[in-house]
Parts: structure tokens; sequence; C-alpha cells
């Protein structure tokens, strides 16, 4: 078989690299899955489908008559855009009910099993309807994108799109598919939370495709253990390939690396210095930060617990350190996330009432999205938390010490797939142990200089090793070698 032409590429992705209000006006696209996919878009030719966010996209849409449309993003760059529409009911089923919390709960190993989830009427119809739906509508316009190209190369990305490549496969067999997975992939058990009908249609969904990619090997081998449990199929854990339907299936790992001069010149804005004076003005001797979605997987409680904690063993520190926390407040249409969202801020509350006084408050709750603000705080902190419970990545492990000015030390948790590439520089934690969190943030205020240096220009050197160029060259090296018949490979 020939290598894969250079063009058409496809992307699709739930969401889209820019969003339009129903004024005209374009906003970038948000989230981590957005960032890295500029960055391959950017690379080389693609044609890029995503759903319709709102009314604003759905307009534009129409206006393009449902076809592909070239935009130009606001932080720069052009790309071929397809804009799908979906039923607004079959949506809400698909995103609301079944992508969140279920598939998310799930990969993330956050559903209280004793408590929820309840599976009746309304989840299996939101996914028979919803979910099954919203994937149809994007099979429909991939089918299309690709109609009348030979060898096409497709390249699925994240939770909400599992059944997309099985839908693909039926219509046009000869489509090459990759399929890359951003949050983590939990292990067996957890998936049995799902009813077997659904669950065997979104393996067998995903399992359509040619290459699966993860963050982690960590994440690789939790996926092809559950192809063995709850599929019986043949499994080959050593060089990463499922049997399924007389194909062979590549599962690998691709860490997803940062663009490290685009963060740096980003906190070079002059906004980003009008946000650090302020900050200097009033900082203490140390400065704690995270910056974080407001989400459940955070785990943004249990990191104000071991602060709390930290203040009340170390009442040395009283008045002489401030927690800065920048959290995005999400799914705010999700229940759970709502609730959780309460909690943080009463917990804050508690915490400053209990150890602040007149003129200081322990811990600085912002509730924004402000990416120059972040920058200003990630120049300065002397400890940066990243205590997520699971997380696919986490890209901000990564921006934050190639920003930094002060050596500050990396308190990272072990679940994270950043944890697998920057474990050896930063100190480790359980994120389920608040007194050990507590203990870490201790032992980073109180680092010799040099030690804080070693770790942080560690944590520099393989931060700055690889590049989402090299990210997406890795991938497209896996294309182009199974297309062409090479075997699988063993990860590294």
């Amino acid at each position: 078989m020939p290598d894969p032409p250079q063009k058409p590429l496809v992307l699709v992705s739930n969401r889209g690299p820019v969003t339009f209000d129903t004024d005209g006006t374009i906003s970038r696209g948000t989230g981590g899955l957005v960032t890295a996919l500029t960055g391959l878009a950017s690379h080389r030719p693609v044609t890029w489908i995503a759903s319709a966010m709102g009314r604003g996209d759905a307009d534009r849409s129409r206006q393009a008559g449902g076809k592909a449309f070239t935009v130009q993003s606001p932080v720069g760059g052009d790309y071929d855009v397809r804009l799908v529409v979906s039923d607004e009911q079959a949506y809400e089923g698909f995103y609301s009910i079944i992508s969140n919390p279920m598939l998310w709960f799930i990969q993330h190993y956050l559903w209280d099993l004793s408590n929820a989830p309840d599976i009746r009427t309304h989840e299996v119809e939101a996914y028979d309807y919803g979910y099954k739906l919203v994937n149809e509508d994007m099979a429909d316009a991939v089918v299309e994108e690709i109609d009348g190209v030979e060898n096409p190369v497709v390249m699925v990305h994240d939770y909400h799109l599992y059944l997309l490549p099985g839908m693909i496969r039926k219509r046009r067999p000869d489509v090459f598919l990759h399929h890359f997975v951003h949050i983590p992939w939990s292990q067996s058990d957890s998936w049995r939370v799902l009813p077997p009908r659904m669950r065997e249609e979104i393996y067998r969904g995903i399992l359509a495709n040619d290459i699966i990619g993860f963050h982690t090997r960590s994440y690789r081998r939790n996926f092809l253990q559950c192809c063995e449990d709850l599929l019986d199929l043949e499994v080959d854990h050593k060089q990463g390939v499922v049997k399924i339907d007389d194909r062979e299936v590549w599962v690998r790992a691709y860490p997803l690396p940062i663009d490290a001069a685009a963060t740096r010149a980003v906190s070079r804005r002059v906004r980003v210095r009008q946000f650090e004076d302020e900050l200097l003005r009033r900082r203490r001797d140390f400065m704690i930060l995270r910056v974080d979605r407001a989400d459940l997987s955070k785990n943004v409680l249990r990191g104000f617990s071991a602060f709390d904690l930290f203040l009340e063993q170390h009442p040395e520190f009283i008045e002489r350190v401030t927690f800065v926390a920048q959290l995005m407040p999400s799914r705010t249409d999700v229940a759970e996330y709502q609730e959780y969202l309460e909690r943080i801020e009463a917990l804050v509350a508690v915490v400053n009432h209990r150890h602040g006084t007149p003129d200081w408050m322990p811990i600085q709750l912002k509730l924004r999205d402000d990416l120059e603000e972040a920058m200003a705080s990630y120049r300065h902190y002397d400890a940066h938390i990243v205590n997520a419970m699971f997380d696919g990545m986490n890209l901000v492990a990564k921006e934050g010490p190639i920003v930094n000015e002060r050596d500050g030390v990396s308190i990272l948790s072990e679940n994270t797939g950043a944890h697998e590439e920057l474990g050896e520089f930063a100190l480790t934690v359980n994120p389920f142990d608040v007194q050990d969190l507590a203990n870490m943030i201790h032992r980073a205020l109180t680092m010799s200089g040099a030690e804080r240096k070693r770790r942080a220009d560690g944590l520099r050197e393989i931060v700055l090793d690889r590049s989402p160029g090299d990210w997406i060259d890795d991938q497209l090296a896996d294309i182009r070698g199974k297309a062409a018949g090479a075997p699988a490979h063993d990860e590294v």
C-alpha cells in the first residue's frame, strides 16, 4: 500500500479551533485539546471537522452550506473548518449525559459507585438518540469530506467520538483512522459501570481505528488489558497490538509537549507585566500557585485542605505565604460541578477565616480564565501544586517550569500523565494523602537554593526537549509505517 497522501488530512473533534458569536465575532476555541490540535493544523494542511458549539457556529455553518470554509483564528493561523450542526436535544444527551459526566467520570474514576450512576431509560436514550446521533452526524461530514479521495487519513480526537471510527469504517473500508484519547484510560472494572451493549459498542467503535494513541504508557497498558478483560480479544502487550476482525490495531503512547516558544511569548506581553506589578506589590515571602479548571478530577479541595493543615502544623509561616489559586469554572451545567464550585468557595472561606489576619488572606481565589494573569503568577511561584486525582497529561505542569524565574518547586501528583516524564525532578505526592501534600509544601518552601535549581533545571530540560511538532511527527510516522505494512514496534 502506498504512503497516505499528504492531503487531505482530516481532523475530527468535538471542539474546533474557533467559535462564532451570533454577531459574527470570532473567539479561539478553549481547552488543551484545541491547543494541541492547533499545533497540528499549523504543521500541515488539514480540514478540521468539529461540532457547532452554539447559535453563532450554527449560523456560520449554514452560511457555508454545511461545507468547510477558511477562517483566521484571532490568535493567528488560517484553518479550513467544517462545523457540524446536530439537533439541540441530541447534542444535550451526547454532551451533558453521556460524554460528561458518564464517560469522563468513568475514565477519571470519579463515580461514587455506592450512590451513582443509576442507568435508566433517560441515560440509555441519551446514548442511543444523543451520543450515537451526534457521532453519526460527524461521520456523515467526514465521509462527505473524503469522498473521491484515495487512501484518506482521518485523525479522531477524544472521548466524545468513540463510535465515529466504526461508522466511518463501514462506509469507507479503505480509510486510515487514527484516534488520540486526551484523557486517562481507566482500568477494566471501571468500565463495567456501562451496560454490556453500550460498553461493547464503544470498544468496537474505537477499535475500528488503525492506531489508537494515549499520553502515557500506563494508559496504553490499561487499554490493552481492557480489550482482553472486556472483549476477550487477542492482545500483544509488548508490541501494543490488538487483533480484531482480521485487523491489527496499534496502541501507542504519544506524550503531548507544549509549545515552549509560544508560552514564553505570552509571558512577555505588556498585560502580563501589569499583573506582575500588582502581584509583586502584594507578595509575601512565599507564594504557592495552582492554575486549573474547577473540575472534580483536579482535586482542588484536598489541595486547600493540605494548605490548611500546613499552616496549622507550621505557624511560623503565618502572614509569610500566600496560596494563589486561579480556577476556571467548568461544566457549570452539570450538577456535580455546581456543587463542587460551591464547596471550593466554602472551604476557602473557612481556611481564610481560621488563619487570616486583618492584613493577610492566606488563599487568594480567582474564579476566572485569564491566561495573562496566570502567566504573571507562573513567573513568581515558589511552589506549584498539581495534585489531580487522575489526569490525561496536565499541561500546566509543563508550562509553569519554563516561565518561572524563581526556581519554583513542582509538587506533582503521581496520577497525572505529566508525572511519567517529570517525576524525577518534581516532588511526588499521592493525591489522596492530604498530610503528604502538607509535608511537601513545607519541603518545597524550605528547600535549599541549590536543590531548587537542580530540580528546576531538570524540569526545564525535559519540557524543552520535545515540541508539538515532534508529537505530530511521531504520530504521522506511525501512520505512514502502518499504512506501508510495517510491523508494530515495541514501546521504548
